[in-house]
């Protein structure tokens, strides 16, 4: 049985060197690519002569401009970067059929039984960096029994690592312990570790199967993808390295730093499974307009969308898809994109739906010295139910049900949801509860469709719901002619109950913890109709309380 080979390719300059590929060849000048994050511009890729400079990824742009006063710098643009890395994966098919996108800038591929067509691994992955660097990239692998080893051995093998000490480390090491710390290698002592497939070379780190528990022992632990935070955390303890985690019990290490990490440890040693799962090939619908002249207008740009939305209709209509996500992307001459994004409420392939939300949010694209292509894409997509033909009277009919349905609803909820944001209009649903509190749920309106018939409830509810406010009255559970609420004395005028009501066994609500509760409907001498009950009292002391209003 032939052991899983998994090789991690990491492209470490995807974002700059995507666009000095385009620019031509550069000498000299340092080059940075920096995204924009509303309140400054950071640092995002980097050029092999900027990284040189002393600039580093995550560093405010006024920063690196302060180390390297010739730096220059192009905004990011993350959907050609996507689309960059997705044509790579296409490249790297050549040497296996099962390549899936790894992050922003890696693949993940699985080459079991396919290294002798390249003789051997090491010749395979040479191979694989020669023809990166043909392309004018930068690439670093990683070759192991696991998805875990392979990605930490592609990003941190070889490679000096951060300072990963805690605030009470030392630089300097006493006298008496300097000619026995003189013996140890460098790298257990904060140098970098080896590479794996030997010393002065340019080639990744490959792990001969079964090795990889030792080779990862020397790395640090932000090499077990680990979630934001955590390597700080070990470090603070004295746990920097993968090695110093390997001999520890997993059950105190789950309790103090979670799950993840154990999980994290276990994919990359092999004990817990982590399959490679490439993509499939996903239809894409989309159309572009290349202008003759830049525009930078606003009836242009609406212009443009009465070719460019009917013409991605009819690529809808043709596969019976229908859209739910739309985006338009506008390059300029500089070479920057700008772009949009529509989400509608129900998926649909008409132009009259999808026009009107890219519309009214035209102005939001800055034309900057002029616009040269327009792109518009279906990013996310539904299938539509086919269509049954049926005369004019039928026709008509349907028409004016849909007109009077949810069609206008929808088209509403698009609208809306293209200024605030799809997830911020909601509805809310029956649930089969007689727990006050839980009679309705609250849905995201774009996902779901409109509540049916509510069922009636066994007594009246108030319009206003609160949580339960203490209510100053005799500790009995018949009502008292007076009591007081909310620093005020209230008298009885009429009352109506008890309904009682019971917590739902099966949950342990905290809310509830006081036990089977009596309702009544009760109205004051100044008129207010209030929701108060009696809490009969289980694990929490008993007494009345007020929870609603009605109107």
């Amino acid at each position: 049985m032939s052991v899983r080979r998994i090789l991690s390719v990491w492209f470490p300059r995807l974002g700059a060197e995507r666009l000095l590929r385009r620019m031509g060849p550069v000498e000299d000048v340092p080059f940075a690519v920096v995204r924009d994050t509303g309140q400054m511009q950071v640092v995002s890729s980097l050029s092999a002569t900027a990284e040189a400079a002393g600039v580093r990824v995550g560093q405010p742009l006024r920063d690196a401009h302060a180390i390297c006063g010739q730096l220059a710098t192009r905004l990011q643009n993350p959907q050609a970067e996507a689309d960059f890395l997705q044509a790579l994966s296409r490249w790297a098919g050549r040497f296996s059929p099962w390549v899936a996108v790894d992050g922003r800038d890696g693949l993940m591929m699985d080459i079991t039984g396919c290294t002798h067509l390249f003789s051997g691994e090491a010749a395979m992955v040479a191979r694989m960096v020669g023809e990166a660097e043909a392309l004018g990239l930068s690439a670093r692998c990683g070759l192991a029994d696991t998805v875990g080893a392979a990605w930490a051995l592609a990003r941190y093998a070889g490679v000096a690592p951060g300072h990963e000490r805690s605030g009470d480390a030392i630089d300097q090491e006493a006298r008496a312990t300097r000619s026995r710390a003189a013996k140890k290698r460098h790298w257990e002592r904060g140098g970098a570790a080896p590479l794996p497939g030997g010393a002065g070379t340019d080639l990744p780190g490959i792990a001969p199967p079964g090795k990889a528990y030792t080779l990862l022992a020397p790395l640090p632990v932000a090499a077990l993808r680990l979630e934001p935070g955590q390597a700080e955390a070990l470090a603070r303890v004295g746990l920097r390295r993968v090695g110093d985690l390997l001999g520890q019990p997993r059950a105190p290490l789950a309790r103090r730093f979670g799950r993840g990490l154990v999980l994290r440890l276990d994919q990359a040693v092999g004990a817990a499974p982590e399959p490679v799962s490439p993509a499939g090939e996903v239809p894409r619908f989309a159309t572009r307009l290349t202008l003759p002249e830049p525009i930078g207008l606003a009836d242009d740009m609406l212009a443009a969308l009465d070719r460019l939305v009917p013409r991605l209709c009819e690529l809808l209509r043709d596969k019976g898809q229908g859209a739910r996500r739309v985006r338009l992307q506008a390059w300029r001459v500089d070479d920057t994109m700008q772009w949009l994004d529509a989400g509608l409420a129900r998926a649909a392939d008409e132009p009259d739906r999808i026009r009107p939300l890219l519309a009214h949010r035209i102005e939001e694209i800055d034309a900057g010295f002029g616009i040269e292509m327009l792109r518009l894409e279906a990013v996310q997509t539904e299938a539509l139910h086919p269509r049954t033909m049926t005369g004019h009277m039928e026709a008509a009919a349907a028409n004016r049900a849909r007109l009077d349905g949810g069609a206008q609803m929808d088209d509403l909820i698009g609208r809306i949801g293209g200024r605030l944001g799809m997830e911020t209009i909601t509805r809310r649903h029956p649930v089969g509860s007689h727990v006050p509190e839980k009679t309705a749920q609250v849905l995201a309106a774009a996902w779901s469709e409109p509540a049916g018939p509510w069922p009636a409830p066994a007594a009246p509810r108030p319009l206003l719901l609160w949580r339960p406010e203490p209510v100053m009255a005799p500790d009995a559970p018949r009502l008292a002619g007076e009591f007081r609420w909310r620093g005020r004395t209230h008298r009885l005028a009429e009352a109506r109950g008890p309904e009682r009501i019971a917590p739902e066994w099966w949950l342990d609500d905290p809310d509830w913890r006081s036990g089977v509760r009596d309702y009544w409907q009760v109205i004051t001498e100044a008129g207010e109709r209030l929701w108060l009950f009696y809490a009969h009292g289980a694990a929490l002391s008993s007494g009345w309380f007020c929870q609603g209003r009605f109107a």
